[in-house]
C-alpha cells in the first residue's frame, strides 16, 4: 500500500470509527444504561457500588482466589469463597459478561438476586485490553473469543475445584453466550463422547450474539470500506474500526459470517447433555437482527428460545436493560430452576407505564 493510500486509509478508518462509536457506544454494554421507565430509573439510582474481589491472602491455597485477585472490580452477590453449594442448588452459577464491560456493572442486578435464592454465584472478568482512548484503563471482553474461552475454562475449573461441585451452570450476556459456547465446544466444557462428564449442565444466555450481528449497522460500515478499496487484505481496517468503539477483536468476531462464528456453529449449535436457554428481546439495538440469538437443538441437547416479550408484550427491555428488568430476571431464574418456573408468574410492567 502506498504512503498516500495508507494515509487515506487510516484517516478514513479513523473517521468511520468515530462515527461507528457514536452509533453504538451508548448501548454496547451494561455500563450507564439509559432508564426507559420508572422501574429502570429506580434500579439505576439504587445500584450498589463495585466491591473488592478476594485475593490469595483471603485463601492462600485457592486457585480461584488467585484468579480473582487479577480481575479488578467485583460485584455484590458474587465470589463468596465461603459459599457451599446446597442440595437445592448443587451447581455453582458462573456469570460471563459481554463486550466492553466486566462483571461490574454487568451483573449488578443478577448476582444479588441469584445469591438471595441460595446459589453460589461466581463471576469473572476476561478478555482484557487497554482502552483505545485511555491506555491506562482496562477494557474487558474485547480480546479474541478463542482466548477468552480458554480463560473461562480455567475459571470454571477453579470454581469446581474450590466448591467440590461436579458441574456448573453458566449465565452469559451478549458475547458471554458465544464465549460460553466456544468453551463448551473447543475448550473441554462439554464431552460429546460422555455427556455425563460435561463440566456444564445449563447455559442461559441474554441477548447473545450466537449467529452474529451487524452491530446496528457497524458491519455495513466495514463493507463500505472494503468497497472503497480502503483495505489491504489484512485485519488492520477492522482492528482500527473496532478498537475505536472499544469492541476490539471480539467485536469483529461477532459480525455475521465471521470465521469464529462459522467455526463455532459448524456441525450444529449445541453439545449433547447441555440445556440451552436463549433469552432475547425484540428491542435489542446491538444484536441485529435480534433473532440471531436463537439456537437450533442438536442431538442430545435441549434448546429453549424465548422472547422477553412472549410473556410480557409491554416489556421495553433492550440489550443493556435486559440485565435489570424483573421480567427478564424471572426468565433467568426459571431457566436455572424448574421449580422456580412452576411457582410464580412473570412480573410484567403495566402497559400504561411504558
Amino acid at each position: 500500500m502506498s504512503r498516500f493510500r495508507r494515509s487515506t486509509f487510516v484517516s478514513g478508518v479513523a473517521v468511520l470509527a468515530v462515527t461507528a462509536s457514536a452509533l453504538v457506544a451508548p448501548v454496547i454494554s451494561a455500563a450507564d444504561p439509559i432508564p426507559a421507565d420508572p422501574v429502570e430509573a429506580e434500579a439505576v439510582a439504587t445500584a450498589p457500588d463495585p466491591v473488592p474481589l478476594p485475593t490469595s491472602a483471603d485463601a492462600p491455597d485457592s486457585r480461584l482466589a488467585a484468579l480473582l485477585s487479577t480481575m479488578g472490580e467485583g460485584v455484590d452477590g458474587a465470589n463468596d469463597l465461603g459459599c457451599v453449594p446446597s442440595p437445592e442448588h448443587p451447581r455453582p452459577v458462573v456469570l460471563v459478561h459481554g463486550t466492553g464491560a466486566g462483571m461490574y456493572p454487568t451483573w449488578t442486578f443478577v448476582a444479588p438476586e441469584l445469591e438471595r435464592l441460595g446459589y453460589c454465584v461466581y463471576a469473572l472478568n476476561y478478555g482484557a485490553a487497554q482502552g483505545y482512548l485511555d491506555p491506562d484503563r482496562t477494557v474487558w471482553g474485547v480480546s479474541n473469543i478463542e482466548r477468552s474461552a480458554e480463560e473461562l475454562g480455567a475459571f470454571v475449573d477453579a470454581v469446581l475445584e474450590h466448591t467440590g461441585a461436579e458441574q456448573v451452570d453458566l449465565v452469559g450476556h451478549s458475547q458471554g453466550g458465544v464465549v460460553s459456547r466456544q468453551y463448551l465446544k473447543f475448550e473441554g466444557g462439554a464431552n460429546p463422547a460422555d455427556p455425563a462428564l460435561n463440566r456444564v449442565r445449563n447455559l442461559v444466555m441474554l441477548g447473545a450474539t450466537n449467529h452474529g450481528t451487524t452491530f446496528n449497522g457497524l458491519q455495513q460500515l466495514y463493507t463500505v470500506l472494503a468497497a472503497l478499496g480502503l483495505t489491504d487484505g489484512t485485519d488492520a481496517v477492522a482492528e482500527l474500526l473496532f478498537r475505536g468503539t472499544n469492541l476490539g477483536a471480539a467485536g469483529q468476531q461477532q459480525l455475521i459470517g465471521s470465521r469464529t462464528l462459522s467455526n463455532l456453529n459448524r456441525d450444529g449449535d449445541t453439545r449433547p447433555g447441555v440445556t440451552y436457554t436463549s433469552i432475547a428481546t425484540r428491542h435489542d439495538q446491538i444484536v441485529t437482527p435480534p433473532e440471531s440469538s436463537f439456537l437450533r437443538a442438536g442431538p442430545g441437547a435441549e434448546v429453549r428460545n424465548v422472547w422477553v416479550q412472549d410473556g410480557c408484550p409491554s416489556s421495553p427491555a433492550d440489550h443493556s436493560t435486559i440485565l435489570m428488568r424483573p421480567e427478564s430476571l424471572h426468565l433467568v431464574k426459571a431457566a436455572l430452576d424448574p421449580d422456580y418456573a412452576a411457582g410464580g408468574t412473570v412480573p410484567c410492567p403495566a402497559p400504561e407505564a411504558e
